[in-house]
């Protein structure tokens, strides 16, 4: 049995839909998120950049939600987290890394497309989620066209 379903393969595609929204720059990945309720029903979305700030795409999903005030209601919900990439654990930029605010807002279980390569960081956001009991799915069927929205950083 595969540890993701067709829904969870739409929903990563939908995440990878959010990434084509970016605006390619040297200095950062474009990623894209979707935040869905158990049943698979959209939340939210969101995209890097999409916010002033330097904002992350499942920091701008988890915004659009309002998720923080809303703990309760998406633990309860059994909302679930896919990003094209690996959320990160450190942030250059001073802000809060993806990790803690996935933490702070109480999912419990992120499905990512391909894990962030050592560009900027090394980035230890699986391993943090999956420490503090958050199931962390790869959904190998779209690694390769979750790297391919950052082609423009190939070294």
């Amino acid at each position: 049995m595969a540890a993701y379903s067709e829904c969870d393969v739409a929903l990563m595609r939908a995440a990878i839909e959010c990434a084509k929204k970016c605006a390619s720059v040297d200095s950062a990945y474009n990623v894209g998120a979707v935040i869905a309720d158990a049943e698979g029903e959209v939340l939210s979305t969101g995209y890097s950049r999409q916010l002033p700030g330097n904002t992350h795409a499942e920091q701008c999903a988890l915004e659009a939600l309002g998720a923080l005030e809303e703990r309760g209601m998406l633990a309860s919900a059994g909302a679930a987290l896919y990003t094209t990439m690996e959320p990160c654990s450190k942030r250059l930029s001073g802000n809060a890394p993806c990790v803690q605010r996935i933490l702070a807002a109480g999912i419990q279980r992120v499905f990512v497309g391909t894990r962030e390569p050592p560009n900027f960081v090394q980035c230890t956001g699986v391993a943090e989620l999956e420490a503090n009991g958050v199931r962390v799915v790869h959904i190998d069927a779209v690694e390769d066209e979750c790297r391919q929205l950052n082609r423009h950083l190939a070294k």
